[in-house]
């Protein structure tokens, strides 16, 4: 009889829990009817967006169109916060936010975003969050889908809606679209921490209140937004026309290309080289122990071993090498300077990809160099394989150290003095154009596909670590003709920074990449808010 009673009672629990599932969902129905009816009462102002990329006279219109549903070509914001996961909080929190990625699809939308916010932000310091701006642009700007991007150009004031908080897009939007205004989602904060919890959107509605009511004097509002969202989006109330854009859509949108940019997006700092979606972030956490001791073997390899038989063996772990050298420059790169009474060594001067840009020269010169390093953290200089030697950015004292290491041996010097990963080379520093006549420029390029061997704000001594992380690492040097420098020309007819630009620009063409006259301090200022100056201790 009791085993009766609770079978009774469990079908009754079922049966309640059913018949509330069908309350809702006809209550889901009803609203999604009012919903519609309302559209079909506004014909004249919902259109399909096609319809929206042969509009022309858009130079006198505000467009306020959502980030997520009317910009970037992906639906997944996970991606974006595995970054700020990953770069602001560390390898666990990353993985936190990875575990909990089943929970974030049960629940809905609006509490997997509060999820992922706490995740990511709680207890991250805000004055030294750079995610936003030194990290996130490269990932936004490859998910911009180039058609939403031609029609935002043609408008007049654009404002730019997004459920996700306002640090993570607004150097994105504003920067490198030229966006007017950012409506995001704030951060709470308490002592100046983020506490991982995003304010009311009523707030964010009320900041669109009054940036329309103070901006769209004279012009017509335009709102471009996803179909979905169209119907309960309080934000695009004040619209005289909305273009709603369909999943279809988006899957026809082409990436924008790179010279397209608003702004040459020449500097980005995180160690993740991918785009971190659940597949990739799987592939990186079950990697990242293999890798590490990877890394470390290939280390002992390069500093324990000689040439002739670490090379092979890095070879077979996956270190690609590639060199070139040109037959003009093969010959007189092998002969001693025994002409000269004090003969010199030959000065080696190379852009700068990596912190192993001087190690991997070595390795394909099958040479001992020796390099001049400007702030090198003291942990790498212990375990360079290669001598180095810290210059003082004093040039007196640094043109007499370099000029001292040239009377012993072949010298390398990287004048970019800090790395750049885009195809772009920094302003070349001109003192290494009065050392030595004998000046062999040699371009370096390096490929990775999971870690970036380089940082702006993270510890130094961890960048050869990561870059020797990745499963194939390449490294492209290309050893080009040589130039005449100033150590013997006394007849003022060049001048230091004429060479120094010469150099540069056989670089450059070798390479491909576009020269600049950017410096490491404006690298440094953008990135991580200093100068980039190590201390010696």
């Amino acid at each position: 009889m009791a085993k009766l009673s609770m079978e009774f009672s469990f079908f009754q629990t079922l049966f309640f829990l059913f018949c509330r599932v069908v309350f809702r969902q006809s209550k889901n129905h009803k609203s999604l009817h009012r919903n519609v009816s309302n559209i079909h009462a506004n014909e004249g102002k919902y259109h399909k967006y096609p319809s929206f990329v042969h509009r022309s006279n858009l130079s006198n219109q505000t467009l306020v169109f959502s980030v997520e549903e009317a910009l970037l070509k992906s639906s997944s914001l996970f991606p974006y916060f595995m970054l700020v996961a990953f770069e602001a909080g560390g390898l666990l929190r990353a993985f936190i936010l990875f575990v909990l990625y089943p929970i974030l699809c049960l629940v809905s939308e609006e509490m997997g975003l509060k999820i992922m916010v706490l995740v990511c932000f709680f207890g991250i310091k805000k004055k030294s969050f750079r995610v936003g701006s030194a990290v996130l642009p490269k990932f936004f700007l490859e998910d911009v889908g180039l058609e939403p991007f031609e029609m935002l150009k043609k408008g007049g004031k654009k404002v730019a809606v997004s459920k996700i908080p306002q640090v993570m897009i607004e150097s994105f939007l504003k920067d490198y679209l030229e966006i007017d205004f950012v409506v995001g989602r704030e951060l709470k904060e308490f002592c100046g921490y983020f506490l991982g919890v995003m304010e009311e959107k009523k707030r964010s509605k009320a900041a669109l209140d009054e940036i329309i009511g103070s901006e769209s004097m004279g012009f017509d509002v335009i709102g471009i937004s996803g179909l979905k969202k169209s119907l309960d989006y309080h934000f695009f109330s004040h619209c005289k026309e909305i273009y709603q854009v369909r999943k279809a859509d988006k899957r026809n949108w082409r990436h924008v290309p790179r010279q397209e940019y608003s702004k040459p997006l020449i500097f980005h700092d995180g160690r993740l080289a991918l785009r971190p979606t659940l597949v990739a972030s799987l592939t990186m956490f079950v990697w990242f122990p293999f890798g590490l001791a990877l890394s470390i073997l290939r280390a002992v390899v390069g500093l324990m071993l000689p040439y002739k038989i670490s090379i092979p063996l890095l070879a077979y772990s996956g270190l690609h090498l590639f060199l070139s050298t040109p037959e003009s420059s093969l010959h007189p790169l092998s002969l001693p300077n025994s002409k000269k009474q004090n003969p010199k060594g030959r000065l080696y001067v190379c852009n700068h990809r990596t912190l192993l840009d001087p190690v991997y020269l070595s390795f394909a010169l099958q040479k001992d160099l020796t390099a001049v390093t400007y702030s090198l953290s003291r942990i790498s200089e212990l375990l360079a394989p290669i001598k180095t030697v810290r210059l003082a950015r004093d040039r007196d004292q640094d043109g007499k150290m370099m000029e001292k290491m040239l009377n012993l041996g072949d010298l390398v010097v990287c004048p970019e003095g800090t790395t750049c990963r885009e195809p772009y080379l920094l302003r070349f520093s001109p003192l290494f154009s009065e050392m030595s006549d004998d000046i062999v420029p040699v371009a370096m390029d390096s490929n990775v596909s999971l870690f970036y061997g380089t940082t702006a704000s993270g510890l130094k001594c961890l960048d050869p670590l990561f870059f020797l992380m990745n499963p194939r690492p390449i490294y492209t040097v290309q050893i080009l003709d040589g130039v005449s420098g100033l150590y013997t020309c006394h007849d003022g007819q060049r001048s230091r920074f004429k060479v120094a630009n010469q150099v540069q620009n056989e670089i450059g063409k070798a390479l491909g990449f576009e020269c600049t006259k950017l410096t490491r301090r404006d690298k440094y200022l953008i990135m991580a808010g200093n100068e980039g100056i190590i201390s010696q201790t």
